[in-house]
């Protein structure tokens, strides 16, 4: 199995759209075999959806993410776990622990709108 995490610095990214790399985690018998980190390769919002099952990924932890990635989630039969921050790998053994500490209902909070986009422009819904 493969977990993904939005990944920044050894971090749990916080914004899933804006992500530039995920660290993907193999599992196998509840303990991680190996992981790495890869680019995005200016993948962006639900695009990242097709991204990631892509490369075989069955379940996500991630920060915030908008209703349009939650859709593309879900349509691509990926597991999500937002509203998670906090260490990347610490995520994912307390997930693999059952102690993962999440907000199912966690939406997109961190966005910036110097671009002159508006919300649903890109998902959030807010």
């Amino acid at each position: 199995m493969k977990i993904a995490v939005t990944y920044e610095n050894g971090q749990v990214f916080q914004h899933f759209g804006h992500t530039e790399a995920f660290k993907v985690y193999e599992v196998e018998d509840g303990k991680v075999i190996s992981s790495e980190v890869i680019g995005t390769e200016g993948h962006g919002h639900g695009a990242l959806a097709g991204f990631l099952a892509g490369k075989g990924v069955k379940t996500l932890i991630c920060g915030g993410l908008g209703g349009g990635a939650r859709v593309a989630l879900a349509e691509a039969g990926i597991e999500l776990y937002p509203g998670v921050s906090g260490s990347a790998d610490a995520a994912v053994d307390a997930l693999l622990k059952g102690g993962l500490n999440f907000d199912p209902d966690t939406t997109c909070q961190h966005h910036s709108h110097e671009h002159g986009e508006a919300c649903g422009d890109h998902g959030c819904h807010h």
